[in-house]
């Protein structure tokens, strides 16, 4: 048994110098630990952080603390982190029994790696700018086509694996197809594909799978269900709201590949940008998709704050990648988000008018593209009838003395000579000289009497 411990120790002797020559990420490796076991007392938020220790930025885990810090950069054993993840003293020891799971050795072990390389913390990815990761080198140069599949690659080589046979033709265009427009291709386009000779054929494929509408119409949903999109109000009634315009324009925004830049500027300030187009003014639409309550007795005020904070919550969701509604109540446990943060971002997006009325105003008219070269041909026509009343011709005018003479000689009374006279009893009408109309004889019940007039 001895001899088996003492093995053992050495194996564990060889394997440690090795990995702990490896770089500790702290993103991938620390940040974890930390979130899931210490930053709930020892994180962003003041009101509940214990003993003044912050573990989630450096300053505040290597404060001095009385002589002491909980991280010592470069010295793990006078960190007293680690004295206290490995303590055995239930009073002394983090996390505290009734808080959280002790660490296990190895995770022990990676915090003391992790201070001896320097204890460098790292923002998280949603808070620094992306930048390009360095292409990694493989065995075989000849399989990757392009840079992604250089680190797939890398990863199966680090396995010992080698990367499966290319899919036939047939199957590649059904994936392709499946994958960018959400639908299986026409057999037509498959043979079309597979046939091709083109040494670009694969590239030409997908050019003509990107070019199809269904291929904006089968991303959008992603985007739209980021963007809470729905064709109605939301809550109990749920009632219609016509809001597609902006459906449509998520989906014509991906159709023409519009830069995520101004993807971005349009949905949340369209209305702002110097002379805004109407497209960019229902690209804010983005931030109407909130619900809105129509129930008798609710209170239109209430609901609109609901609106904004809704707001607040999903553009940080979205193009941050943060959950922020914790902060709504409290500076956020987990996050280097405040309170006063929360506010500060829900102050900027509460200036807009809608109220959660049930009619949803404001709302935007316009016309659809159709609709639009109608009104254009309509609007030609009004022009070129209002010309000819502006400068009549001769042909027009050349009758106007006569058709003066016919008219009626003012101050006079014409009888017009009426025609199809009828009763709805059949009784007989008499007409006087004077040209009065009467029944011979009233039927003693309601009676309807109608006649046609000339015009002239």
């Amino acid at each position: 048994m001895l001899k088996k411990v003492s093995s053992l120790l050495i194996a564990w002797a060889l394997i440690l110098p090795a990995r702990a020559g490896e770089k500790i990420d702290f993103n991938r490796q620390i940040r974890p630990l930390i979130s899931t076991n210490c930053i709930a007392c020892h994180g962003p938020d003041e009101e509940e952080r214990k003993a003044g220790l912050r573990l989630d930025t450096f300053e505040g885990a290597s404060a001095d603390l009385g002589g002491y810090a909980a991280v010592v950069a470069g010295k793990p054993d006078e960190s007293e982190l680690l004295v206290r993840l490995l303590s055995e003293d239930e009073d002394e020891v983090m996390p505290p029994p009734k808080k959280g799971k002790r660490f296990t050795p190895e995770q022990s072990d990676l915090i003391r790696r992790w201070i001896e390389q320097g204890a460098t913390y790292d923002k998280h990815w949603s808070y620094t700018p992306p930048v390009s990761a360095e292409v990694p080198v493989v065995s075989d140069g000849d399989w990757p086509i392009n840079e992604i599949d250089r680190f797939l690659l890398s990863r199966l080589e680090a396995e010992n694996l080698r990367p499966s046979a290319e899919a036939d033709r047939h199957t590649l265009a059904r994936r392709l197809s499946l994958d960018l427009t959400g639908l299986p291709p026409g057999w037509e386009e498959v043979e079309k594909f597979v046939s091709d000779d083109d040494p670009a054929a694969y590239e030409n494929y997908v050019a003509s799978l990107l070019s199809k509408p269904a291929f904006g119409e089968h991303w959008a949903q992603m985007w739209l269900d980021l963007a809470r999109y729905a064709d109605s109000s939301g809550y109990p009634s749920d009632q219609p709201r016509e809001i597609w315009a902006y459906r449509d324009w998520v989906i014509g925004a991906i159709n023409r590949n519009l830069p995520f830049d101004q993807f971005t500027i349009e949905q949340i300030a369209g209305d702002l940008l110097p002379n805004p187009t109407e497209d960019q003014r229902i690209a804010t639409a983005f931030h109407r998709n909130t619900m809105t309550q129509n129930e008798g007795g609710t209170s239109d005020e209430e609901f609109r704050n609901a609106a904004v904070v809704d707001r607040v919550n999903t553009t940080m969701a979205v193009w941050m990648g943060t959950t922020m509604a914790c902060a709504q109540c409290h500076t956020h446990k987990f996050d280097p988000i405040t309170h006063h943060d929360y506010f500060s971002l829900y102050a900027m997006l509460n200036q807009s008018t809608d109220a959660d009325r049930k009619d949803e105003t404001p709302v935007h008219s316009f016309f659809t593209d159709a609709q639009k070269r109608e009104r254009a041909g309509l609007e030609k026509e009004i022009q070129s009838i209002e010309a000819i009343f502006a400068t009549p011709g001769e042909k027009i005018l050349g009758g106007l003395p006569g058709w003066e003479a016919s008219l009626p000689i003012p101050g006079t009374w014409y009888y017009p000579e009426p025609t199809n006279l009828r009763s709805s009893s059949g009784a007989e009408i008499l007409r006087t000289e004077n040209g009065g109309i009467f029944l011979a004889k009233s039927p003693g019940k309601k009676e309807t009497m109608s006649m046609e007039l000339p015009l002239v």
